[in-house]
C-alpha cells in the first residue's frame, strides 16, 4: 500500500474519533505493510490526557510484539504530533513518521519544533509531511466549526431561555 492508502485509513479512525465527540484525529502503526496498532483521539472518553491516536496506536502495537522497540515501522498519522508523542516516537525508535495536517500551534515534528529529528536525541524519524494534508485539515476544520457553531447555538439557547 502507498502512504496515501494508510493515510485514509488514518482518516477513517479520525472519523471514529469524531464520532465520539473528539477532535479528529487518526493513527496507524504499520511494518511490512501489516497493521500493528491503531488509534484515535479519545481524551474526553477515557479521561486521559495522553490518549493521543499515536499514544494508542503505538501502546497497540508495543502490546502485539510484546516490546517497547518499534524498530522499521512507520507511523501515519493524520495531525502532526505534539511534543508529547513525538517524544514518545523517539523513545520507541520508529523508523519512519508520516503525517497529513500540519498543526502550526503544537506541532512537533517540524511545524512548531523539531523533536522527532533533534541532533540531540539519540534516535531520529524520518519524517514526510503533508499526505493528503488538505484532506486531514478540512477534516479538522470542519470538525472545528460545528463545534463553534454548536457553543454559539447554546450559548443563544440559554440567553433566550433566561
Amino acid at each position: 500500500m502507498t502512504d496515501e492508502d494508510w493515510m485514509r485509513h488514518a482518516i477513517g479512525l479520525a472519523e471514529r474519533a469524531e464520532q465520539q465527540g473528539e477532535v479528529p484525529v487518526g493513527a496507524v502503526l504499520v511494518k511490512d505493510d501489516q497493521v500493528l496498532g491503531e488509534g484515535w483521539n479519545q481524551m474526553i472518553s477515557l479521561n486521559d490526557p495522553s490518549a493521543h491516536a499515536e499514544m494508542q496506536a503505538v501502546r497497540q502495537a508495543a502490546a502485539v510484539i510484546g516490546n517497547y522497540r518499534l524498530l522499521d515501522c512507520t507511523l501515519y498519522v493524520s495531525l502532526e504530533p505534539c511534543c508529547m508523542c513525538a517524544g514518545m516516537l523517539v523513545h520507541s525508535r520508529i523508523r519512519r513518521l508520516v503525517f497529513g495536517a500540519s498543526d502550526y500551534k503544537t506541532g512537533a515534528a517540524g511545524s512548531v519544533m523539531d523533536l522527532v529529528r533533534h541532533s540531540q536525541l539519540n534516535h531520529q524519524l524520518d519524517v514526510t509531511a503533508g499526505v493528503l494534508a488538505d484532506v486531514c485539515s478540512a477534516q479538522l476544520s470542519a470538525f472545528f466549526q460545528r463545534r463553534r457553531l454548536e457553543k454559539k447555538a447554546a450559548k443563544q439557547q440559554n440567553t433566550d431561555n433566561a
